[in-house]
């Protein structure tokens, strides 16, 4: 920021914007200033904005009324494209990658290098992408398919695209939300790098300590209007949370008394493994348990889910279901034996996005809606007590579940676990991506279910959230469990130990 102070007109500026859908304010006079060389923070809950805003600096939407300053200058986007030739490049927390094209020819979609004679130039493309890679400290060939690789990995090739048009301003939209700690790193020092080159950067997050750590100023948003603007230095975490929500988010951890650890286990896993990252694995979670899985991308977690829910191929190794072998072969036989599977990936795997919330709700337990085609008033009386439940916001019922925030969506999709009520739920990264006031909802949901004698298998990315509900943590690396600790024992650092190797293995 300190090459701000010579600069009258900030880089990017916002007015005045305000925006409508169907006669519903999106966006009610909203106004942020950007100065060059700022990393500026843009917060609030699912559906207070942040997505619309970006999409008007992006060129995909045009605001009702205010302008928009880039330079100094009064600008209009018509596209996207032309957005990006003014210097705005754009990421977006739902992935764009085309899955069946190579790594190379995502990031420089459009744009590929060519020859004298108007072809692609294959080795300039290699070695362009090459570059960006080495700046994002990623192992990914530039030929590798994009359908090939994991979520975090997809979620860094959409960064590398956007750093490849050397953009004046930088929207990154939940950037970090599927990103290993290490890869978050990575990536930080890119922004600070960026900084100092004097790119303007937006960074919308839900995670207030990666805002602190990365941002100059913050920028709050909640119902559409903005709710101030503050120097990271002069403010707090639960200032800007109160900006956010407008009430106080209370801080709870999991109590043990309602884990049934005198009775069999609800679930015993006894050395599976599959043809890729699983390795023997053992365990076993009772009844009334939130089980902590914890470790690094790639450490083979989700796996592991899949795998429980019979959604991989070529297992070996036994499941038991209260003390009985039990064959699980497919996900239906999973959810006949009581086990339900709430995906890290919720819009490619686990929601029906142009199908409505009611269709979402019900698509785990169809037999509720009649016996031999499904009547959608009885599919949606079904689905109705759970989306006020669980506080669903939505036009209706029928609302097409792509039009919700992140927040709602993962609502929803909980929801449908909920209806089929499950001895054991596994929730893989249940909170990525939504903001503060939904994730306590969440959090609360999933300590009420194990109250009632839920068994959970909790994944996740975030280590604060795996030890303020989990009575125990199975740590995994390479495919294998390296250590078991008790959460009242553990610390983030000593998972990150056994996650990385840096302590002596766990038997």
């Amino acid at each position: 920021m300190s090459v701000t102070s010579q600069i009258r007109a900030p880089l990017l500026a916002v007015e005045g914007i305000q925006k409508k859908f169907g006669g519903v304010a999106a966006l009610r006079s909203v106004s942020l200033a950007v100065e060059y060389g700022q990393i500026h923070a843009l917060c609030g809950e699912n559906g207070a904005g942040k997505s619309t805003l970006m999409h008007i600096l992006a060129g995909v939407h045009g605001p009702d009324a205010g302008c928009i300053r880039l330079e100094g200058e009064e600008v209009h986007f018509e596209s996207e494209h032309a957005a990006q030739k003014r210097g705005i490049g754009t990421v977006y927390q739902e992935r764009t990658v085309f899955g069946a094209l190579s790594v190379a020819e995502n990031i420089f979609a459009g744009r590929q290098p060519v020859t004298h004679a108007g072809r692609i130039d294959s080795r300039a493309l290699a070695a362009q992408t090459e570059r960006i890679l080495a700046d994002l400290e990623l192992r990914i060939a530039p030929a590798a398919l994009v359908d090939d690789l994991s979520p975090a990995e997809r979620q860094m090739v959409e960064i590398a695209r956007a750093l490849s048009l050397r953009a004046k301003v930088l929207i990154l939209d939940e950037p970090t939300s599927a990103l290993t700690t290490a890869e978050v790193s990575a990536l930080f020092r890119i922004l600070r790098r960026l900084r100092e080159h004097r790119c303007g950067i937006i960074f919308i997050s839900h995670r207030l300590d990666e805002v602190f750590e990365i941002a100059d100023r913050v920028s709050v948003l909640r119902d559409g209007e903005s709710q101030g603007s503050f120097v990271i230095r002069e403010t707090s975490p639960d200032a800007v949370i109160g900006a956010m929500v407008g009430r106080r988010i209370e801080r709870r951890r999991a109590g043990q008394a309602a884990v049934w650890f005198d009775a069999p286990p609800v679930l015993e896993a006894r050395k599976l493994s599959d043809r890729g990252r699983l390795k023997d694995v053992s365990f076993q979670i009772h009844r009334g348990e939130i089980l902590g899985i914890a470790g690094l991308a790639g450490a083979g977690r989700t796996e592991l889910a899949m795998a429980l829910f019979g959604a991989v191929q070529g297992r070996s190794g036994e499941i038991l279901m209260e003390g009985r072998l039990t064959r699980i072969r497919s996900p239906h036989e999973a959810m006949v034996a009581g086990i339900g599977y709430v995906t890290e990936d919720r819009r490619r795997a686990g929601l029906y996005l142009e199908m409505g919330l009611a269709d979402n709700i019900v698509a785990a337990d169809l037999d509720r809606c009649g016996s031999w085609w499904a009547s959608p008033r009885k599919r949606d009386s079904v689905a109705e007590p759970h989306a006020r439940a669980l506080r669903i916001r939505a036009v209706g019922l029928r609302e097409p579940i792509q039009n919700l925030s992140g927040g709602n969506q993962q609502k929803a999709l909980l929801s449908r676990w909920l209806l089929r009520k499950p001895k054991v739920l596994i929730a893989d990264e249940p909170t990525a991506g939504i903001d503060v006031g939904s994730k306590a909802e969440v959090h609360d949901l999933l300590m009420e279910l194990a109250r009632e004698g839920t068994a959970i298998m909790l994944i996740s990315s975030e280590l604060p959230e795996i030890l303020a509900l989990t009575t125990r943590v199975l740590v995994m690396r390479e495919g294998r469990f390296s250590a078991e600790l008790r959460t009242a024992d553990a610390t983030e650092e000593k998972i990150l130990q056994y996650a990385t190797n840096t302590v002596e293995n766990w038997s």
